[in-house]
């Protein structure tokens, strides 16, 4: 499909896209507060830099709820970026230190361990 369209071939490892992906989320699982902090400061940073756009004051009133709303969805995606990052990284010192089917199997393991342990942090709040 899409090498037929491309004049040139390329090769994704999905072994490492698998095992970068399953520690990426059990990093954004297991750090649920940095999450939402990392979260907060980007929406903060794209009010900012949207505020700066407008010249007048009734105008950027105008339309300041729909803005904050999607600027928070924006922050909640851009959120995941340096999760991945940091699993992208995880796993290539796992797949080098350890084999290329390492990376998938801890990865696993983490998420499993970080989903339990999220959700025994939720319930705990919850009863508090």
């Amino acid at each position: 499909m899409l090498t037929e369209i491309l004049p040139f071939r390329f090769e994704l490892d999905t072994i490492a896209i698998a095992g970068a992906s399953l520690w990426s989320l059990a990093l954004y699982l297991g750090f649920s507060r940095v999450n939402e902090w990392v979260t907060e400061q980007i929406n903060r940073w794209f009010n900012f830099a949207e505020r700066s756009l407008y010249t007048s004051q009734s105008e950027f009133e105008k339309t300041r709820k729909a803005r904050e709303s999607q600027n928070a969805f924006y922050a909640s995606l851009f959120s995941i970026v340096p999760f991945l990052v940091i699993g992208a990284l995880l796993n290539w010192g796992l797949e080098i230190s350890l084999g290329d089917s390492w990376g998938i199997s801890t990865g696993i393991l983490a998420c499993m361990s970080a989903g339990i342990y999220e959700l025994g942090r939720r319930d705990g709040e919850s009863s508090d």
